[in-house]
């Protein structure tokens, strides 16, 4: 091959890797315009770009805040409860930012200072006897066993009392 030749074909080489070459630049730039739109988005709803989302990479950020977004608000579960639920995880984890955020959320959505003690209080239950059964190495097969029993009995219980067994 001539040396007229090879750089012909390094030339038509460059020129079709050029975009292939480029795709992560474009990338970058378009993760640039998705963090800068996520941010402008978050200052309209919260008025700031909060913390627990600044502490995310700027190339995670669009989709940290497009997750979040997804996970808020009423689906099946109405928001006042969703919040006294995560109440309950955050205490248990325990997370100080969290119990904040989602006590005053439920306080926000409508939950009485009852009902998030309740949650909590719940919480502390089920760690409790997770305790007592994973301390204890209770089969887990034969307490599925007892359990569904027990359930049986109980609705048993409550259709003979005419309330069946809700």
């Amino acid at each position: 091959m001539t040396k007229a030749n090879r750089r012909t074909a390094q030339a038509i080489g460059l020129f079709v890797a050029l975009p292939f070459l480029a795709l992560p630049l474009l990338a970058q730039e378009s993760k640039q315009d998705a963090t800068a739109k996520a941010e402008a988005e978050m200052k309209s709803a919260t008025g700031t770009v909060p913390a627990m989302m600044r502490a995310y990479p700027d190339h995670m950020r669009a989709g940290a805040w497009e997750w979040f977004k997804a996970t808020q608000g009423s689906g099946a579960i109405p928001s006042k409860y969703g919040e006294l639920m995560s109440l309950a995880v955050a205490s248990q984890i325990p997370c100080d930012y969290c119990i904040y955020a989602h006590t005053t959320m439920a306080k926000m959505l409508g939950a009485t200072d009852e009902e998030i003690r309740e949650a909590v209080v719940k919480a502390a239950e089920t760690r409790h006897w997770s305790t007592v059964l994973n301390g204890n190495d209770v089969s887990l097969d034969a307490f599925k066993k007892e359990w569904d029993g027990i359930l049986a009995h109980m609705k048993k219980q409550m259709e003979a009392k005419g309330t069946g067994g809700k």
